[in-house]
């Protein structure tokens, strides 16, 4: 199965943040033991590169926890299409449009996502870290 991690849930493990950072951990550990095939948009990586240096003050060590998480993750390219096409998305939010088309296009399974409500209207499942963690277990 092909997996589009948002990026709030990348940020949830790498600031511990509390009380969303264990499920987070769990999708973590289910990438790396295979049962899924996590992705990140490159879009993403840049955002998680700034939250990620406002934390540790470093550059050195923000680069090294991406290239941790290129290790674990692949990377999803966001084209000039997909941001053309979301311009008319029923999705409110433009960011979370770009997202979704860009899954699309890319043939991702599903997106995984705390921001469940942003996601009402996309054309393709969305699940909570929860959701996602409980149809992982009945499938295996």
């Amino acid at each position: 199965m092909r997996v589009l991690i948002d990026t709030c849930i990348i940020i949830d493990v790498l600031q511990s943040r509390e009380p969303f950072c264990k499920e987070a951990q769990e999708l973590f550990l289910a990438v790396a033991n295979k049962q899924f095939i996590g992705f990140l948009t490159a879009k993403s990586t840049t955002d998680i590169y700034y939250l990620t240096h406002r934390c540790t003050h470093d550059d050195k060590e923000t680069r090294r926890i991406l290239n941790t998480l290129f290790a674990l993750f692949e990377l999803l390219d966001t084209s000039g299409i997909d941001c053309r096409k979301a311009i008319s998305s029923d999705l409110s939010d433009f960011e979370d449009a770009v997202m979704v088309e860009s899954a699309i296009r890319s043939g991702m399974d599903c997106i995984v996502t705390r921001n469940l409500k942003d996601y009402v209207k996309a054309p393709l499942p969305v699940y909570s870290p929860s959701d996602f963690l409980n149809l992982l277990n009945v499938n295996e």
